[in-house]
């Protein structure tokens, strides 16, 4: 009886601590919220000049997002589509990827069948008017908002055209449900590989990467390549699915944790597998993330295919919405995820901040082994490490400006208008014709070098000065030196034609075949392909994965 007494006792002190320190959470949150009142009436009432009420407030909750991680974000009742588009890959409107440039907001690819292309709007199309209105200026946020509207709503629009005689054209065009395809291309890779690639996690994404797979498999395909460069996640459900096509039904492939031990949700395959035996390879790279790492992870883990590229991103967190007032929806990271061996792949702890409040990946010193179903190592932390890693030369400086310029971009866009054709994604080459018209459209006074060999150089030379090693002889050596690593242009695209030829060929093969010519060149001459097709064609499967024959 007195130890009984004693567990009452027990459990009614510590009730009465947990209600005390919940209302001490509670009267913390309202005491702030009161602050945060009072300071905005008194800035509304006394402040000089008028303030936006609702600017100023979004500007609070963003500062106060941020400050948690970059993944819980806030949408307004205008902002609604935008976030829809990205878990339904819809939307309504002309179809069309833009960019900022330069010259302003651009049509970058408008894609196949859209209301954009088949209104003719071609790539390196500058915005001057939508509905009469002046975009000059406008962010391409603002305008893609602008360009968006009820399916079937005509839209009037006022492009510049750089590279046609009649340069400001005008363009009625009839919005429409736009479907985003998650799978821009599948096809054999090599002879007897087949290859999907994934841009996203969305509703669609499953019926699409199953189709295509099937197809493949159809076609004889011995092995599938699954490429998800590049993709920065999506729906976890999604996620789930394609994970079904390759492993048996009911196969638990992620756990969830959030706050609290009744918030464990675990996910297994729900769907009908085409094939649980066909040798799987998933390609990856540092910009791979969330959904792109449960699936490579779950096919890691559970010994069913290997991973080839780059270390992927690290995101092990999972955001879910929340309805609020006045049509309002925050996307809020509400659990970790753990992928079947037990490991969290999250790199970043953003709840361990720095003095200045910067955050950083958790370094390899301290992350944990944990084991696949086939007792191979591997880590957690840091996203996951390939099993087959690739190493990619280094773009030099060059082809970077080349790229970030624009001048593959805008020479393709010139191109396109005086040619009416091309050869096929699979046979197309930069030519000696095409390469010498590149070269000659640079325009050298515009040309942006970044000059780092020469400006290294001067850097030296003062240094030299300073320390008092500059004399008649030295300074000759640094002419001498100077002369060496000074900027030629024309040799300098000879010397990097290899490098340029691909940015050149794809940007030229978009105009014509849109992205899926883009793929098709790419996988002419793609390291990480190679790979997986020499690994899934031989015993190398089965020894990296530990399996007997």
């Amino acid at each position: 009886m007195k130890k009984l007494t004693i567990i009452v006792a027990l459990f009614v002190a510590i009730g009465m601590l947990t209600s005390a320190a919940t209302r001490s959470k509670k009267n913390d949150i309202s005491r702030n919220l009161d602050i945060f009142n009072a300071l905005y009436k008194e800035l509304q009432t006394f402040y000089v000049d008028s303030i936006d009420a609702e600017k100023s407030i979004n500007t609070a909750i963003m500062a106060m997002l941020n400050d948690i991680d970059p993944y819980t974000e806030y949408f307004s009742a205008k902002d609604q589509d935008k976030f829809r588009s990205m878990t339904t890959g819809e939307y309504g409107g002309i179809g069309s990827i833009i960019q900022q440039s330069d010259k302003g907001v651009i049509i970058v690819e408008p894609y196949k069948g859209s209301p954009s292309q088949v209104a003719g709007l071609r790539p390196g199309d500058i915005f001057l008017c939508i509905d009469g209105d002046s975009v000059t200026g406008l962010s391409s946020d603002r305008v893609s908002d602008k360009l968006k509207g009820q399916s079937g709503s005509i839209v009037k629009l006022t492009m510049k055209r750089p590279w046609a005689s009649d340069s400001i054209l005008d363009f009625d065009i009839k919005r429409a449900k736009i479907q985003i395809p998650s799978v821009p291309y599948f096809g054999m890779a090599r002879p007897g590989i087949g290859y999907v690639a994934l841009n996203t996690f969305s509703e669609k994404s499953y019926p699409e990467v199953r189709a295509g797979v099937e197809r493949l498999i159809n076609d004889g395909a011995k092995g599938i390549i699954l490429d998800l460069r590049g993709n920065g996640g999506g729906l976890v459900e999604s996620a789930v699915e394609i994970l079904g096509i390759f492993l048996p039904k009911g196969t638990t492939v992620l756990t969830t944790r959030g706050k609290g031990v009744l918030n464990e949700k675990v996910y297994r395959t729900s769907v009908n597998p085409l094939d649980t035996k066909i040798p799987v390879a998933v390609l990856v790279d540092g910009n791979s993330a969330s959904a792109s790492e449960i699936v490579a992870g779950a096919i890691q883990d559970l010994d069913r295919g290997v991973v080839i590229g780059n270390r992927s991103y690290g995101k092990g967190l999972v955001q879910s919405t929340r309805e609020l007032p006045y049509d309002g929806l925050l996307k809020v990271t509400v659990a970790k995820y753990y992928i079947p061996s037990g490991r969290l792949i999250q790199a970043i702890d953003y709840s361990h901040r720095n003095p200045d409040g910067s955050v950083a990946r958790i370094p390899d010193s301290l992350t944990t082994v944990f084991k696949t179903a086939g007792g191979r190592e591997v880590r957690d932390g840091g996203g996951i490490t390939p099993d087959v890693k690739i190493e990619y030369p280094e773009v030099n400086r060059l082809t970077y400006n080349v790229v970030r310029d624009n001048w593959a971009f805008d020479f393709a866009n010139k191109y396109a208008a005086e040619h009416d054709s091309v050869a096929s994604p699979e046979t197309f080459e930069v030519t000696d014709e095409i390469y010498s018209q590149f070269k000659k459209f640079i325009d050298p006074k515009k040309f942006n070098y970044d000059k780092v060999c020469e400006n290294a150089v001067e850097q030296l030379r003062e240094i030299a000065k300073v320390e008092g090693y500059m004399n008649d002889s030295t300074s000759a050596q640094f002419d001498v030196l100077a002369s060496l690593l000074k900027h030629d242009l024309d040799r300098d695209l000879d010397i990097n034609r290899k490098n340029l030829s691909p940015y050149i060929a794809e940007q030229i093969l978009n105009r014509y075949y849109f992205n899926r010519g883009e793929v098709i060149y790419s996988l002419r001459d793609d390291q990480a392909v190679d790979s997986a097709a020499s690994i899934l064609t031989t015993s190398r499967f089965n020894e990296i994965l530990g399996k007997k024959r």
